[in-house]
């Protein structure tokens, strides 16, 4: 009887070790990937051109498209608080804030280490017991709820951008707006009940918060001094935001400037600046997310509304 828990000890101790050595070579690969989009990225542009567009960059616009990047987080932690007091969890805005932040931070900052939508999913489960499954979906539904939107604004955008090639699909660009609404209501019906009440304030949140990156990035393009073509830049940067989402590199880096490089490419935009506007973006959501590295030394306390 000692010898088999001995040997499950083994086991588990074995499957701990593999699990870990699987993070890390994910990681690796990451790292490899974003390096090597990075490397390939540079052998396309001129490094010297882009620096000089970042240096005479306008600081006042850069400082609305800052503020702007903060508002759309904060709108962001308050979507996510709705999915939570749906499955129970009544985390007061200011906690939800908190963990919204030290959240962004892991997902930036520490890709080795636990995912920041891991580690938040992991906190509600260790506090509320409301079960992994739930937990875990309704952080996958915060960000289908953002995905979706990018989507939709990004067929708008399209309908408008001067490309012969692109206008021919006018037709189905507006026929996916109404149908990927209903496509992605349907689904939330159907497998996740419980999260409909929330579905139409969600979906206005996240209206929210991408049409707040948006505003953004075309300050950006104000700071970087580009005034031509600005709804096509604005549909790369959608187009790449939903690219970046997909786990392949670390926090999108070098997925996102690739969009913009071979979206330039495709629009017949400048290469330089549409790479320079990716940077800038990144920059700003770096330095966001930097404020949860308070959160890291001193771990929030989940505080809940009372009942």
């Amino acid at each position: 009887m000692n010898h088999n828990k001995k040997d499950r000890t083994v086991s588990k101790k074995y499957q701990l070790v593999t699990k870990k050595q699987r993070k890390h070579l994910i990681t690796f690969l990451k790292l490899v990937i974003s390096a090597a989009l990075i490397y390939f990225i540079f052998t396309k542009i001129n490094l010297q051109d882009v620096l000089v567009i970042l240096k005479t960059s306008n600081p006042f616009y850069l400082f609305i498209a800052f503020v702007l990047v903060v508002f759309s987080k904060i709108m962001a932690s308050f979507r996510l608080n709705l999915y939570f007091h749906e499955i129970g969890v009544k985390l007061k805005q200011k906690s939800n804030l908190k963990l919204y932040l030290l959240g962004m931070f892991y997902n930036l900052f520490l890709p080795g280490g636990i995912g920041g939508d891991a580690y938040k999913g992991y906190l509600i489960q260790k506090n509320y017991q409301v079960g992994v499954k739930k937990s875990a979906v309704v952080l996958v539904l915060d960000r289908l709820s953002g995905m979706l939107l990018l989507f939709l604004y990004a067929c708008v955008l399209a309908v408008f951008i001067k490309n012969d090639f692109s206008s021919r699909f006018n037709w189905l660009f507006i026929s996916c707006i109404p149908l990927s609404i209903s496509v992605y209501w349907y689904l939330v019906k159907r497998f996740f009940t419980y999260t409909l009440p929330v579905f139409w304030k969600s979906f206005a949140y996240s209206s929210i918060v991408q049409l707040s990156q948006l505003i953004a990035v075309w300050f950006i393009l104000k700071a970087l001094s580009i005034k031509l073509a600005t709804i096509a830049y604005l549909f790369i940067f959608l187009v790449s935001s939903i690219v970046s989402v997909l786990p392949l590199t670390i926090g999108g880096i070098g997925s996102r400037e690739l969009t913009f490089l071979y979206g330039a490419e495709w629009l017949n935009l400048q290469t330089d600046s549409s790479v320079s506007i990716s940077f800038v973006f990144f920059l700003i959501t770096a330095l966001v997310s930097l404020g949860g590295m308070y959160y890291h030394f001193k771990k929030p306390t989940l505080e809940v509304n009372e009942v």
